[in-house]
């Protein structure tokens, strides 16, 4: 017990003993993503703003959405209230696509028998943090413009981009381990990526069509633990509602966190020692 207990830790353990390194990485890691093109990692910032335009153009002003509600009741213009549900999704999907590749990406440093392998999957963490940041900051300057000032709730955002962070370490922990046995497997996630944009919802509104969706659907549909990140960005911007008025769900979500992080830190100590030798 003490020794599965000891092996759980080992993991944070290494994250706080090599945070300057991490740091350090992610920088670069960030900066390399666009090393060689003209605009650099203006490229980063340019893609998901044509994307939310494109999505905004389709549904609000081609399919005319109009006006959203929200849970508490409250009708806003489409495009902030699909921003809210953009911003944390690009996070989540460009960690999940990345983190995934990370030890096939960074094989020469696998190969290094002194360098701290458990590090590597943080370091895409890190590095898509500067992007998600900006986002939020955009997010917030949106809102300003059509009068939907920041409020105390605004503040919530740290907390669910925490909770979100914390989602996604367990997940490419078991990602990126297993993509260094079966390659084929980031295939496989950007279809799974593709199916869960659409069930979390972000595009479309399903606190709207609550009459129109059987118990058993929602109740799935609710499962999804982007669903509670994505709903709690639309709370603190929205909504104001604390996450802490949400019990059931925040309790449900931090469950499935931890028993990803101990089910993606098995996987990957598990299969740590034949890295070097796959790659």
């Amino acid at each position: 017990m003490q020794k599965k207990r000891e092996s759980m830790l080992q993991i944070p353990k290494d994250i706080l003993e090599n945070k300057k390194l991490i740091l350090n990485l992610s920088k670069n890691d960030f900066k390399s993503k666009f090393a060689g093109s003209y605009f650099g990692i203006i490229w980063a910032f340019i893609q998901p703003i044509i994307t939310i335009i494109v999505y905004w153009f389709v549904f609000d002003k081609a399919l005319n959405a109009g006006t959203q509600i929200t849970k508490a009741g409250i009708n806003v213009p489409y495009v902030i209230w699909l921003v809210a549900g953009m911003v944390p999704w690009f996070y989540f999907s460009e960690v999940v696509n990345t983190g995934s590749n990370v030890l096939v990406e960074y094989n020469y440093l696998v190969k290094k028998v002194v360098f701290k392998i458990s590090v590597l999957p943080v370091v895409k963490i890190i590095s898509s943090l500067f992007v998600h940041l900006f986002f939020v900051g955009f997010m917030v300057i949106l809102y300003a413009a059509y009068h939907y000032y920041p409020t105390i709730y605004t503040l919530q955002i740290l907390y669910y981009s925490f909770a979100m962070i914390c989602l996604c370490v367990g997940i490419i922990y078991a990602t990126s381990a297993m993509t260094v046995f079966f390659r084929d497997l980031t295939q496989l996630i950007n279809i799974v990526l593709q199916i869960l944009m659409w069930m979390t919802p972000i595009m479309w509104n399903m606190d709207a069509m609550v009459d129109r969706i059987s118990k058993p659907i929602e109740i799935i549909l609710k499962s999804n633990p982007m669903y509670y990140i994505v709903s709690g960005y639309r709370d603190s911007m929205i909504n104001g509602i604390w996450f802490w008025d949400r019990p059931i769900t925040t309790i449900y979500f931090w469950g499935i966190t931890i028993v990803l992080f101990i089910v993606g830190s098995t996987i990957f100590k598990k299969l740590q020692v034949h890295f070097a030798d796959v790659l």
